[in-house]
Formats: C-alpha cells, structure tokens, sequence
C-alpha cells in the first residue's frame, strides 16, 4: 500500500487539520484501502483515550488536554471537531475495528520542552538587565528573533494566482467532489507539493520538526513491523515528504537523544468553534469552523442550505427575509463565483450575497451571521467516562445538581436568593470566581436593585478547564478549594482594603470555615494601620458584607464588632487626616468622606431597633458621624470641596437645616473667600452627580446665592475657576441643565406662582405653611404607579404577592431587610 501508484510502504494521508474536503477524502481513502491500523498526529499518552471517541455522550469539538502534573497551568491542547481529518480518522478506525494510535512527538517532552525554553528566556532577560545595569532605560531586552516561518498553503495558493490561501483551499480541496474517481490522486498531489516546497525552504523554520518527525518515523517502523504495509498514516501534508525521507533508526534515535521530560496527564475536554477560529496546539487555526462544519455536513446543495440557515437565523432576530431572498441570494452568490472563475461559490461570494439580499447592504446583521453561523458558538461535550481531577468531577455534580449547564455562548443570568436553588447557584459562581475559574461575571440588574437580586453573565471557555486543573491544588471539592484559596489569600494580602474585599468574598460565596482566619488577620490589619485613607477604603466592603451576611442569614458578629470598631477610627483621624490637602488629595479625601457615609448609612440602620447592648452601641454611629462632619464643615483648614460635601451629606440626612446650609453657603461666597476655595466649595455641595442639579432646581434660595457670587467674581479669577464650574455643572442631565438655564434667565424665585408665595412667606420658593390641595394632587398618579391598594385583602395589609413572588419587588426577609435597599446607600 502507498500514497503513490505502484509504491509500497505506509499510505500516507497528508491532510490540512480541520478542514472539511481532508476530512472526506481521508474517510474516502480509508474506505478504499482498509488498512490493518491507523497512525494519527498527535500525542501518544492519549491512546487509551481514543475509545472514548465512540462514546455516545461524546460530542466534537472535542480536545485532548495534556497538562503538567504539578504545574496544571503548563499544558496544550490538540482540539478536533467533527470535519477534521483526525477525528475522522478515529471515527473510521473504531467502527471498523481497526486499532488506532498517535504517533507525534509525547506531551512528556513537549510540555517540558516549552518550561525549559520558559526559563532560558527569562534567564538570559536577567542576564541583559545585569549588563545594562538595573533600571536602566531599555526594560526587558527584546525576544531573541526567531527563523522566518512560511505558511505553505500561502506559498502554493501564490503560485497558483491567488491572493487569499484560503479561497484556493476552498477551490482545490473542500469543492472537490468525493467521488472523483482515485481517492489518493489528491494526497499524491499535496505530497508532491510539500515535497518542492520543503526542497526550497528547508523546516520553513520549524526546527521542532525535526525532532517530532523522527519520532513520527519511528513509530511507523514499528507499525510496519506489526503490521506490515497495510498501515495508513493521517499527519500533516507539511510532514509527508519527512516520513518518505529514508534514514536510519540511529539517526532518528539520535535526534531523540536527551530531551527533557515533564510528568503529565492527559484526558478529553469540551472544546468551542470559537476556539477553532484561533491558533491552537496544532498552529492550525481556521476563520470559519461553522461554515466548514456546514460544507462537512451537508451532503448535497451545500449553498441553499447555508441560505436557509442564514435566513432562519435573521427571521429570528425580527429581520424581514422571505423565500424570494434565499432564491436570489443562491443566484447571486453563483453568478459571483461564474464571474470569479470559482467551480462553487465559497464563503466571500456567499457573505456577499448575503450582504447585498438579505441584509441590504447593511454590517450590521451580517457582523451576527459572521458570529453565530460562520464562527458559531457550538460547545462539545466529553463523556463522564473520560479522566478528571476531583475538583472537575465535583464541579461537574454541581453543575448537574443545579442545572447550571455550561453554554458557549453568552447569556445573563437572574438570581433571586430567596429561592434555594438561585442560592446555590451563586454560591457556586462566587466560589468560582474565588479560585480564579471565570465562568460568571457579576452584572447590573435591570429588573431590580434589591439585595435578593443577583445577575450574571455566563459564557464557558475551554479554557477554564486549565484553571479548574489548576485549583485542584486547593481540594478535591469546590467549597474545600475555595476556603483553603480564600485563607491563602488572606494570609497574603497586601493592603487593609484587600482583606475586607475578602471578607466580602466569602460571604458571598458562604465560607464559614474561610471567614474566621479572614477576620483575625482583619482585625490585626485594622489595629496597626493608622492610614485614615486605608481604614475608609476598608470600611464599605466590610459593611456591605454585613449586609450579604443579613441576606444570606449567615452570622456576621465578629464581622460587625470589627466594624463598628473601624468606623470609630475614622471618625477620630478624619478631620486631621482633611488638612492641608492639595487638590487632587482633596478630591480623593472626598471620596473617601462619599464611601464613609454610604458605609454609616447601611452600619447605622439599625438605630432604635431591637434590644440589647448592639442595638444601643449601633444607635449612636449615625449621630457620631454627623458630629464628624460638623467639625469638617466649619474648619478653614479643611479644603472647600471637602467642606461643601460635609455640608451636603448633613443636608440629605435632615441633620442640618435648609436655614443653616443657606447661611453656611452665604459666608462661603462672601466676597472675602478666595474664588478657587469657593468654587471647590460648591462643587463638593453640588457636584459629583449627587443630585446636586435638583437640589439648585427646588431651593432658588441656593440657586441665588451661587448665582450671585458668580456674577460678582472678578475677571482675572473668572479664568481660574471657570475649569473647575464646567466640570461641576455639565455632570447634570440635559434637562436639569435647561430648567437651571431658564430660572436664572428669569431671576431666581420668580417663576409663576412662587411669587406670591414668596411674599407670603418671605422666603423665595417656599410657603409658611402645608399646601394640601396641591400635595393631595399627586396622589392619583402614585395610585398609578404603584398599582392598586390591597390593604384590606385577607392575606394581610400591604400583601402584593401572587405566587409567593411580590409583584412590587418589596418584600422583606426575615430579618427586616427590604428587597428594594440598595447594597452601598443607607436609606
């Protein structure tokens, strides 16, 4: 048997790796020949796993992963879907009982040989800096340059007259029809090829090849032993001219000679089309592994089927596309290949077609065929059968258990924790995220912002089977690897603000066993830093965890005294930690003060509530930190942003009255204030999309004062503010922009009716009493908004709920909490 006519020796199938038309000539010259076995490129430790290719829970793309024992982040993947030659190959070998092996060069000494180059790079990196002195201009020294790499499909489809490799392996190969008569003319022909092109270039600069070639001919060898001639060799067409060549077995063993070795394992793992449209462990990655997978798989009319899908996939997404479209888009996509002097349309005539019929000319809908029918977002599927580390397989339960199915595609999630399965959900992806396997990612909810609403985005790389791998250093489940991860992690903090985050994480993620030795080490970070600006980055997350805790009903005492006991210090370092700040110090101490208040405000809920010492220690927080900003209001040496925000939060919370924030505003602005302490003044009173816009809309007291003091600023310091007032006033929304515009245009306290009412109570904007009639006018809209009143139904007053679910999202928990608070703002 041979490859050539009249020849003997091993049929060698040179094939391009995924490609559809390899895929069915190789079937095709297997039919044919009925070779004794079958050699396949690819790692040998893999052998005991290609039985489980016939594996009916087994679904391509597929890949075998190969990974370092004691390093799982160190590995390679050989990925194969349905149309590659390989998996073909396998396919054929099984269902004709005909032994298959893997003949390329062992993962053993391919993963090791990668750590190996790892290290002398980074050691001759060491050795340039050395030369060039450290810190020396110049960083790292550049990658030593590698050999020119030729892409051989690229060169032939040049010689050829073609400027894209891929459309002349369309029109030589993939458009080729199956039953052309001699199943191994075009093996012949692409050996012959390789064969020039090798004679011209040499390796074309893979000299790995060398060594994976000798490897190759010796395992031949071997089959040919046992097997004779009746063997079948499916590789790469770049290395058919190689295991032609004649040379002996020394030489071969030679180039073996002292490779490096690396312990690993090996198994199947689901793999993506995604993923096939970029380079993988075979350098052979494709643009369009969906449309490869369609011309694999349909057997006849190849075009009008791929019409059909794309008008199906636009009719779905509420494009209007009609029979008459696919007809005259097959009709085009022809005439375009006729034209092109193409045997059938490829994939640029059919895009064009599509472009011009059914999209109209449009981008924009083809970029969604581009993505779901060309690409494609199929996910394999692996056997329970295949090996596993332990943390997989417990993952795997768990996914099963809450049918929390990975998809290749992304979608969003919705989780209410009141229902038992929403809880384990998240808790799976929280502890998830805790070991660094990225599945979900937190979203914004756009139903609701209660504390029992979470939202993900899932989408499952193949990738995150390493990452699994990886953590299984942790544990063999994911809530031992995730508490033995997040007590590591703890340990290693760096910063005060790291470890409350952490604490925050575990109780998203409900470590019980994690959360003790995260609060010690919390509480002996908080006791020797003295950092007020540490110590208010740390406060909110640890807050918030005291929400998650209320939430979740998980105990949250010691998380509370820490609190309490953090809140204190910040409230005695703050005033002196505000002074003397330069501006850009100023704006992050504002911050701070913002993160502060919005931590006291979810600490301090609990005033005049419940029993007991706690409820009495955590009814004087709110109180204390408005003493807090009492003191930073009045203090000259506290920069005015600064200022102006402590005057704002009292102003929100009721703890100071309209009367005295006018006043306090009124010395600000006084002509004996600098403009530029005076402008930061407002912007920390107005600014920082606090709503401030609203509060000049509805007080024309304020609105005057500024508008006052600004016309009264003299011009050479007009310049000087001028920066500082743009920033604060156009972070408000247009509409509040334009009625701010219309009443100092009209003067302020002079729009209709506030007139008279202003004389009557001497106040611009405000009346000396409750007007009822006007107030009692909105009730009917309210009625609207919040649907109708069921107060005296029979299940109790207030009681919206239909199915156990509240219509109105304000249901509460057992333990007070209303599902409308927003985690981060007090009330």
């Amino acid at each position: 048997m041979s490859d050539r006519d009249g020849g003997t020796g091993p049929l060698l199938l040179g094939v391009r790796h995924h490609g559809p038309g390899s895929a069915r000539a190789v079937r095709a010259a297997l039919e044919a020949a009925g070779p004794r076995t079958v050699l396949i490129e690819g790692p040998p430790e893999a052998d005991a796993l290609i039985a489980l290719a016939a594996d009916e829970d087994m679904r391509p793309p597929v890949a075998l992963l190969a990974h370092v024992v004691d390093e799982p982040g160190r590995s390679a993947f050989w990925p194969l879907a349905e149309f590659s030659p390989e998996w073909v190959a396998i396919r054929w070998a099984l269902d004709h009982g005909v032994p298959a092996r893997f003949i390329d060069l062992p993962a053993t000494h391919t993963l090791a040989w990668g750590r190996e180059e790892g290290e002398e790079q980074k050691q001759e990196a060491s050795e340039k800096r050395e030369q060039q002195g450290e810190g020396e201009p110049g960083g790292l020294p550049s990658e030593p340059a590698e050999a020119v790499r030729i892409d051989p499909l690229a060169v032939l489809a040049e010689t050829a007259g073609y400027d894209d490799a891929e459309r002349w392996w369309e029109d030589v190969i993939e458009h080729r029809g199956a039953s052309d008569g001699d199943a191994f003319a075009p093996f012949e022909v692409l050996g012959e090829a390789m064969g020039a092109l090798r004679e011209a270039f040499g390796t074309g600069g893979h000299e790995r090849d060398l060594v994976r070639e000798a490897y190759m001919r010796l395992q031949v060898r071997s089959a040919q032993r046992e097997f004779g001639d009746d063997v079948a060799v499916v590789c790469g067409a770049w290395h058919v001219p190689a295991l032609r060549q004649r040379t002996t077995v020394a030489a071969d063993r030679a180039l073996l000679k002292g490779l490096p070795k690396a312990k690993a394992d090996m198994t199947w793992v689901p793999w993506t089309h995604r993923r096939l449209s970029r380079t993988s462990g075979y350098g052979a990655g494709i643009d369009s592994p969906g449309w490869y997978g369609h011309l694999f798989g349909a057997a006849d009319r190849p075009i009008e089927r791929w019409m059909t899908k794309v008008a199906r996939l636009l009719r779905d997404e509420d494009r209007p596309v009609s029979s008459a479209h696919v007809i005259e888009a097959v009709r085009l996509a022809d005439t375009l290949a006729a034209m092109r002097g193409r045997p059938l349309p490829g994939l640029t005539e059919t895009t064009d077609a599509v472009r011009a019929v059914m999209c109209e000319g449009s981008d924009v809908p083809l970029a969604l065929v581009h993505d779901r029918l060309v690409v494609g977002d199929v996910l394999g599927e692996v056997p329970a059968a295949a090996p596993a580390v332990p943390l997989q397989r417990d993952l795997d339960r768990l996914q099963r258990r809450l049918r929390l199915k990975p998809e290749a595609q992304e979608r969003e999630l919705e989780l209410d924790l009141r229902k038992e399965n929403d809880a384990g959900r998240s808790r799976l992806l929280h502890r998830l995220r805790l070991l660094g396997i990225e599945w979900g990612e937190p979203a914004t909810s756009r139903g609701s912002t209660g504390t029992f609403r979470e939202t993900w985005r899932l989408r499952w790389e193949p990738e995150l089977v390493v990452r699994v791998a990886e953590a299984g250093v942790w544990g063999t489940t994911v809530l031992a690897a995730a508490t033995a991860k997040a007590e590591a992690d703890a340990v290693g903090a760096r910063s005060l603000a790291d470890v409350t985050g952490l604490a925050e994480r575990c109780l998203l993620a409900e470590l019980p066993d994690a959360l003790p030795v995260v609060m010690r080490i919390l509480a002996d970070r908080a006791a020797l830093d003295a950092d007020v600006g540490h110590l208010a980055q740390a406060l909110p997350a640890l807050v918030r965890s005291l929400r998650y805790g209320d939430v979740r009903g998980t105990g949250t005492e010691a998380l509370a005294e820490v609190a309490a006991g953090l809140a204190e210090r910040v409230f005695v370092g703050l005033p002196p930690a505000c002074a003397a700040l330069d501006a850009d110090a100023a704006e992050e101490m504002r911050g701070h003060v913002d993160a502060v208040h919005g931590a006291v405000g979810l600490l301090g809920e609990g005033e005049g509530e419940g029993q007991g010492e706690d409820s009495a220690s955590r009814g004087g927080i709110r109180g204390r930190w408005h003493g807090v900003l009492r003191t930073l209001s009045g203090r000259d040496t506290v920069p005015g942003v600064v200022r102006g925000r402590a005057v704002r939060l009292l102003l929100d919370d009721g703890a100071l009255g309209q009367e005295e924030a006018a006043r306090l505003m009124g010395l600000v602005l006084s002509p004996g204030t600098e403009p530029a302490d005076a402008a930061a003044w407002i912007e920390g009173f107005v600014g920082g999309g606090s709503g401030g816009g609203m509060l000049l809309v509805h007080d024309e007291r304020l609105l005057g004062l500024v508008d006052a003091w600004l016309t009264g600023v003299p011009g050479d310091a007009f310049t000087d503010v001028l920066p500082l007032l743009r920033r604060t006033f156009s972070a408000y929304e247009p509409g509040v922009r334009r009625t701010l515009g219309e009443l100092v245009r009209r003067g302020p306290g002079t729009r209709g009716s506030a007139t008279a009412t202003a004389t009557a109570s001497g106040i611009p904007g405000f009346a000396p009493d409750l007007d009822a009639a006007r107030a009692d006018a909105v009730l009917p809209v309210l009625r609207l908004l919040l649907g109708p009143d069921e107060t005296e139904d029979a299940d109790g007053p207030g009681d919206r709920s239909t199915n156990g679910t509240s219509t109105n999202d304000t249901s509460t928990n057992d333990n007070g909490a209303d599902d409308n608070d927003l985690v981060g703002v007090g009330r």
